[in-house]
């Protein structure tokens, strides 16, 4: 008889932001650990998206990674419909644990571990009635998650709003938070969010440990002080902290916008985009456009509808180029005409990671989001930062102050319209400077320090190694 093999299941909240690190995470233990995992992705959607399938086709392939769908639950009777989307998700996540609760229960055998994200915090009581070890994935940073678990103290040290603080937001053992760096559901202390956010925060600390999608080399100090801080520790109620990243998707896909990079010089082309769910206004496009083009430098930018618009950027396809409700109607009169021999415009969606991976890609111009900034460090791709939500404010003053790989607007894009000359002038710099070089060896540097983590004797994979371990011991 075969030794029995230890079963994790993960649970994936909505929307491929969480999807995409789950399904790479499950990937990872299943072909470097030989584990069985199930994976559990809860869907507001009834169709599948041709990028969610993509991404499913890539990561199962060759390998048994179940996926089970769980419907999210019908949340019109018990959430405000003008709520802000992540108190609608929150909602969401925990008006669906019942329908998890289900699935998991109807398993033969059951599932020995349970980890999930962020949002899926409410589903830890299905993994203690069960008898499972519980674990939060963090499919962002390190110093976010000092943050976050943090938040609860904070919450009770600081008087007023944190964005309206004099001095910053101090972080034992960590870089301090400036105030307008705070993540989105602290912006407002009076707004719902904001208390399902604390919620989450103290949930983290009820589990068995914390994944954070990171690793060791890129964010020593957080990671030391998640770790061995005194007064940081004491607020996990000293649970194990496992760095399992850079855990990205890995390139396949070709497409025109490959074959047209194949024709581009080395590192000459700056790849533009604001994520799977970024938008920026009709002035903002405008001033972008204008700004790539007096730049002079080649560049692939990834266009979508402007926020506000009616459109659903979803249903553009490449070529579709006209039309009152295309992206690119917003552009300057005559730039797509002008920009043909150095510019390469996608309509809503591209193969990110081949092309930030091709080597006549030499920028990024990002959004800032967990996901795409690991995937530009680990294509060794310096960046122009943009952050527009969440938690990406603080990933984009890491990249900049501490990493040294970005450079960033004189405002938040999120403040005010950033005008065609500052953008043009980032281009450059990134582009055709020597600091942009610096920034670029730098980049490179890191890139093979990710590579290092998850080596067969690398940080990440050997603290994935001691999650298990300490997974076994639980049922042994």
């Amino acid at each position: 008889m075969a030794p029995r093999k230890l079963h994790i299941a993960l649970l994936a909240s909505p929307g491929m932001g969480h999807l995409s690190p789950v399904l790479l995470l499950g990937r990872r233990l299943v072909t470097e650990h030989d584990l069985l995992v199930t994976i559990f992705s809860v869907t507001t959607d009834t169709t599948v998206s041709p990028v969610q399938a993509e991404l499913v086709s890539t990561v199962t392939r060759n390998i048994h990674l179940p996926i089970i769908p769980i419907p999210a639950a019908d949340i019109s009777k018990v959430a405000n419909p003008n709520a802000s989307v992540i108190t609608q998700l929150n909602i969401m996540m925990r008006e669906t644990v019942p329908v998890i609760r289900t699935a998991i229960s109807s398993m033969d055998p059951r599932p020995d571990v349970l980890i999930f994200d962020i949002f899926a915090y409410a589903s830890r009581v299905i993994a203690e009635e069960f008898g499972m070890s519980k674990f939060l994935f963090v499919t962002a940073n390190a110093w976010f998650t000092a943050l976050f678990t943090y938040s609860p103290v904070l919450d009770k040290e600081v008087v007023g709003q944190y964005i309206d603080q004099t001095g910053p937001l101090e972080i034992p053992g960590c870089k301090p938070v400036r105030p307008e760096d705070v993540i989105d559901p602290m912006v407002d202390r009076n707004d719902e969010t904001y208390g399902f956010y604390l919620e989450q925060a103290v949930g983290a600390t009820l589990t068995d440990g914390i994944l954070i999608n990171t690793w060791e080399v890129l964010e020593p100090q957080s990671v030391d002080a998640l770790r061995n801080n005194e007064i940081l520790r004491s607020v996990v109620k000293n649970k194990p902290v496992y760095t399992v990243g850079p855990i990205i998707k890995t390139g396949g896909v070709k497409s025109d916008v490959i074959e047209w990079l194949d024709k581009q010089p080395e590192e000459s082309v700056t790849y533009v985009s604001f994520g799977s769910g970024g938008t920026i206004s009709a002035k903002q496009i405008e001033e972008l456009a204008w700004g790539l083009e007096l730049s002079q430098q080649r560049f692939i930018w990834v266009v979508r509808p402007p926020c506000g618009h009616a459109s659903d950027g979803s249903f553009f396809r490449p070529g579709d180029l006209d039309g009152p409700g295309c992206p690119t109607s917003f552009f300057p009169k005559g730039f797509l005409s002008r920009i043909q021999k150095v510019g390469f415009i996608v309509l809503s969606w591209a193969p990110q990671v081949e092309i930030l991976n091709h080597k006549s890609v030499g920028g990024f111009l990002t959004h800032c989001g967990w996901n795409s900034t690991l995937e530009s460090i680990t294509s060794g791709v310096p960046m122009i930062t943009w952050p527009l939500y969440a938690e990406q404010n603080m990933n984009a003053t890491m990249l900049v102050e501490e990493l040294e790989i970005a450079v960033r607007p004189e405002v938040l894009p999120t403040k005010k319209v950033v005008g065609r000359d500052e953008i043009e002038k980032m281009v450059r710099v990134l582009m055709d400077s020597e600091k942009g070089k610096e920034m670029r060896e730098k980049a490179k540097i890191l890139k093979k320090g990710a590579e290092e983590a998850i080596t067969e004797n690398g940080s990440s994979y050997i603290s994935m190694c001691k999650l298990i371990e300490n997974c076994w011991s639980k049922i042994q």
